[in-house]
């Protein structure tokens, strides 16, 4: 056969050869970069799975085609150009793969999504996928609005500094005619909380529709200000089933003085997008509820992990987003939680692989967003929270307020005082976290609720016997 023809003899041909296996390359600047942990099907060299993932996310399909000569191929051509097994895990390896930043729309995460992880997930050649992490080059970067205010502007919109925000989710979420609900939000925040909030499936059920309740809760709201002389707020969930009915009542919201609105991840990432520009025009923050997304972070060997959709959700430009606890009653373990919100709220984060962190990640001047830190927290846990999660976050006690003894204000209370005697502490520069529980007992003395939280939640944790395996996995590249 002569040169050159081999490559457009008929049948399927290893991606390998068709130039997606590069182990030669050097990763330019502008690369967007992508960290895949594959698990090949018995008798599939992890050079192939790799070099397959790289070809069916950019330009590749089962065989050459003729068209490839009509364009400047090469270039489009997404390239492995690393495979590594992963210490400890037989039978998995993680591929590192650069696509040229000309691949991508500008600005776009449905079309950078679409690339990455549209098509690769159900290919035969592997019996797992999962997409680890991602560097975003600044140049890419630059293409994006991001937050609509981040998290500087929103202390200076709310005048609130030095200490971690606290919130609470309006309980029972569902059911609760608008009136019942108006009163839990004005019991949470004259008690010393600064946001209350919609949950993710309270939207305009029968028994609460949304008009009604964005009025009794606004109403709750400047009561609670009048009374306590500080700006609250509740995120009032704008997420419906039309960008025109989300518009109306973010609209709505507006036209009340919320200072917040809440959107969830279940809308999709253009609708994402269209309410991150409304939020910045309209001089609104920005929550994002991650509804749903465990459905394909949680898994550790298939899926997107949730520092990705993290930076993804950043990139579209989010003031808050619910990234883990620690502490609390749902999955995270501390390394990945920390990495998660080392993602969300700086300028540049190293790549560290104890955090499952596999790039640097530049953020030029983007504004960091708020990590909020949610399910089954309570006062107790503050200097663990304080430790693990530091002070630009939202704490949200929702049981944890709602469920107190001496009611919801009393439950707010508790939460305020455990935070400021903790904040004091640190700044006065003794060991918080080894003093926390006598710190906590201290300030319990001069504050009733906060002595009852701790005697009815002191010794409550979350914490089961678990099998999943650290994001850890291999040396990072560049």
């Amino acid at each position: 056969m002569a040169a050159g023809q081999e490559r457009w003899s008929a049948g399927v041909i290893p991606y390998a050869q068709m130039g997606y296996w590069a182990p030669d390359y050097v990763p330019k600047d502008t690369d967007v970069l992508a960290a895949f942990r594959i698990s090949p099907q018995p008798g599939v060299p992890p050079e192939e799975a790799g070099a397959a993932v790289a070809g069916e996310s950019s330009t590749a399909t089962w065989t050459v085609v003729w068209t490839d000569r009509l364009t400047a191929y090469d270039h489009y051509q997404a390239k492995c150009y690393k495979v590594e097994p992963v210490p400890g895990r037989e039978g998995e390896y993680i591929a590192y793969i650069a696509y040229d930043i000309d691949l991508f729309e500008e600005g776009s995460i449905p079309n950078l999504t679409s690339s990455i992880i549209g098509n690769v997930f159900g290919f035969k050649a592997l019996k797992a996928l999962r997409l680890e992490d991602m560097r975003i080059p600044l140049h890419y970067v630059k293409t994006f609005q991001g937050p609509p205010h981040g998290i500087v502007m929103e202390r200076e919109y709310l005048n609130k500094y030095g200490r971690p925000l606290l919130g609470a989710t309006t309980k029972p979420k569902l059911g609760l005619s608008a009136r019942n609900y108006g009163r839990v939000v004005y019991e949470a925040l004259r008690g010393g909380l600064d946001f209350t909030k919609d949950d993710e499936n309270i939207n305009s059920q029968p028994f609460m529709r949304w008009r009604d309740r964005f009025l009794f809760t606004m109403e709750a709201v400047s009561r609670a200000q009048e009374r306590a002389g500080e700006i609250k707020g509740h995120y009032l969930n704008v997420t419906a089933a039309s960008m025109e009915d989300m518009y109306e009542r973010a609209d709505f919201a507006a036209s009340l003085g919320s200072v917040i609105i809440m959107i969830d991840l279940t809308i999709g990432y253009t609708a994402m997008h269209s309410m991150a520009r409304w939020a910045r025009k309209n001089g609104v923050i920005l929550h994002l509820h991650r509804a749903g997304h465990s459905t394909y972070t949680r898994q550790k060997t298939h899926g997107v992990s949730f520092r990705v959709i993290s930076k993804w959700c950043r990139l579209i430009g989010v003031d808050h987003i619910h990234a883990g606890t620690v502490v609390g009653k749902l999955e995270g373990d501390p390394a990945n939680v920390r990495g998660y919100y080392d993602t969300l709220r700086e300028a540049h984060i190293p790549a560290n692989l104890g955090q499952g962190i596999y790039f640097d990640q530049d953020w030029g001047s983007m504004p960091g967003t708020m990590p909020v830190a949610s399910g089954g927290i309570h006062a107790g846990q503050m200097h663990q929270l304080l430790d693990y999660l530091g002070e630009d976050v939202v704490l949200q006690f929702g049981g944890g307020t709602i469920g107190h003894p001496m009611g919801i204000a009393a439950g707010a209370t508790a939460n305020r005082v455990a935070t400021e005697a903790m904040i004091k502490a640190r700044n006065e520069g003794r060991n918080f976290v080894a003093e926390g529980g006598d710190i906590l007992r201290a300030a319990a003395r001069h504050c009733q609720p906060l002595q009852v939280a701790l005697d009815t939640w002191g010794e409550i944790t979350f914490n089961y016997e678990s099998t999943d395996t650290p994001d850890v996995v291999s040396t990072p590249t560049a």
